[in-house]
């Protein structure tokens, strides 16, 4: 998943940062105002991570900026504003959860399986598509019964075809899953992780669409 996270402490913004990063999400670090509203503006990120006073101002002026260009991107708002009044202000701004510092970096990552789930439609973390039992938050998949392992980049594919099932995805798109902003990327990583997973899942679980991208066909 391709995330933005905007925080300026520089403590916690590198803890989430390894713990999302060790995860397989590919994560965008901005510790400004300025710096998050370019990157949102270039980038369709899946989440956001947004903490309300930044040095540049406050988070939830780009939060309304985004809600009022129809931006539907899911926000958990990082702060340590812990008043009632705060959490309703931001929840009314658009938010779609709230985390109070200091946090649990486990709790973090369960509110960001949480959001996704309920932004793709899906209300348990638990699928059954076609052959396969998926666990998006354990991270166990299941074929035919049998467990069948993958590393979190793989994980990080598999999540994005999940989120846009049977959908064309190129891949541009499966790269952003991958892969934070200024990262090097190899001409044919997108093709080596779509063999190994096909060697996993079976070959006619992802279809080649020359010259367009690829698309897994969930049933």
């Amino acid at each position: 998943m391709r995330i933005l996270l905007i925080e300026d402490s520089p403590g916690l913004g590198a803890a989430i940062q390894a713990q999302l990063t060790q995860e397989g999400h590919a994560l965008d670090w901005m510790q400004t105002l300025a710096h998050a509203q370019a990157s949102v503006q270039s980038i369709d990120y899946e989440l956001i991570l947004l903490d309300l006073m930044l040095p540049d101002g406050s988070g939830i002026d780009l939060l309304a900026s985004l809600r009022q260009r129809n931006n539907a991107t899911p926000v958990i708002i990082l702060t340590a504003k812990d008043q009632i009044s705060d959490r309703i202000k931001g929840l009314n701004a658009g938010a779609d959860d709230y985390l109070v510092k200091p946090f649990d970096l486990s709790e973090l990552t369960a509110r960001i399986a949480a959001v996704s789930r309920r932004y793709a439609g899906h209300a348990h973390s638990s699928l059954i598509l076609g052959d396969f039992e998926i666990d998006t938050e354990a991270h166990i998949l299941r074929k035919k019964g049998l467990v069948i392992k993958l590393t979190a980049k793989e994980w990080a594919i598999l999540e994005a075809f999940i989120r846009r099932p049977n959908c064309l995805l190129s891949k541009a798109q499966l790269e952003d899953c991958l892969y934070a902003f200024g990262a090097e990327i190899e001409s044919n990583t997108i093709e080596v992780y779509i063999s190994r997973l096909r060697k996993k899942l079976g070959r006619e679980s992802i279809e080649t669409v020359r010259g367009l991208g690829y698309r897994m066909l969930l049933k």
